[in-house]
């Protein structure tokens, strides 16, 4: 009785603030009858994952005027899908967000699969978003933890084990909370509490609907809460990249693997990352390395390149890498770390004779 009472005192809080997303079917929409889209709610998780909900919308509102449904997207060539993607990072996801709408389209029909397993079966979704999925857009019972959901959790039973360590005794304490009735609602609702009172910092405790059953807040732990292992320090990449200009305007330009990091995304001619590559110029040029290094920490490592930049006649033959003319030139469909190069080195180019 007391775990229904908390899903039903969680879920009352939630009717009246839930946050208003794009995405989103509101509890009282839902209530009367509109059923959220499968192909917006898993567009929406894999956009969120490693990202925030304010960095999200912008994408995910322009993903959805250029691709309204996963059929538009499966449709949709490979460098338009990378080059809007551009600013989120974790490239691999983009890739799998390819990979997922063409089999959906091609073995499913353009629905989503409606069973945990077969949402589990299709390219880049785990545990997490097919949970999500299966709960938010169909609205089944399922477990859906996040990071606002593991320190609810924590703190609602004063769980003092450090994450990671501590992602199954959050997750069981959460399964034990999810209720048959509104679960699509109530995991949203949980992630709503996380993000909006149970915050990080200074958790609002006095407004929140879990301040009676939480044991942290009456033990006076809640801001300590979750604890975390100490984090390991990244080390240190360091590499060459090369931005050219050919004389009637067009930059050398080159796609990388499709595997590995930032694959299948244009960027700029470079060596490889490591404690101390050689040069790799993609042409033999007068190149001028800039004082100004493009810094750029990813998931495991920090990385500073060192710029070179050069003026190409317009017979220039490159040993690898492609012109593009600067008319269909876009900075920002260049991952970060590239945007960040450009944006040192056409300052360079601009004031050069």
């Amino acid at each position: 009785m007391r775990y229904f009472a908390e899903a039903e005192s969680l879920l009352a809080w939630y009717d009246s603030h839930a946050r208003d997303l794009p995405w989103r079917i509101s509890p009282a929409a839902r209530a009367g009858g509109a059923h959220p889209d499968p192909y917006r709610i898993w567009l929406s998780e894999v956009m969120l994952q490693q990202t925030t909900v304010a960095a999200v919308k912008s994408y995910y509102l322009r993903f959805t005027t250029l691709w309204p449904t996963v059929a538009d997207l499966a449709a949709a060539e490979d460098a338009a899908v990378m080059g809007e993607w551009a600013g989120l990072g974790y490239y691999a996801r983009a890739r799998n967000l390819l990979k997922c709408a063409r089999t959906v389209v091609r073995d499913h029909n353009g629905r989503f699969p409606d069973t945990l397993d077969g949402l589990r079966a299709l390219p880049g979704i785990g545990p997490y978003t097919a949970a999500a999925i299966a709960a938010i857009a169909y609205d089944q019972p399922h477990v859906v933890v996040d990071g606002n959901v593991e320190r609810v959790m924590a703190r609602l039973h004063d769980i003092h084990i450090p994450l990671p360590t501590a992602k199954r005794e959050l997750t069981e304490a959460a399964a034990r909370l999810t209720p048959r009735t509104r679960p699509g609602d109530y995991a949203q609702a949980v992630m709503d509490l996380g993000a909006t009172i149970c915050t990080p910092k200074s958790p609002a405790c006095a407004l929140c609907p879990w301040r009676a059953p939480c044991a942290a807040h009456a033990a006076g732990t809640a801001a300590d809460l979750p604890r975390k292992l100490p984090k390991i320090a990244k080390p240190l990449r360091h590499g060459h990249a090369y931005v050219a200009r050919r004389a009637d305007g067009a930059w050398l330009l080159e796609r990388r693997p499709d595997s590995g990091l930032l694959g299948g995304m244009l960027g700029w001619p470079g060596s490889d990352w490591a404690e101390a590559p050689p040069p790799a110029p993609p042409i033999a040029a007068h190149w001028h390395e800039l004082e100004a290094e493009a810094r750029h920490t990813f998931t495991h490592f920090h990385l500073r390149l060192r710029i070179h930049v050069a003026l190409l006649p317009e017979d220039a033959t490159p040993d690898r890498g492609t012109f593009l003319p600067d008319a269909t030139f876009r900075p920002a469909e260049l991952p970060t770390v590239m945007r960040k190069v450009f944006d040192l080195a056409r300052a360079a180019l601009n004031s050069a004779p």
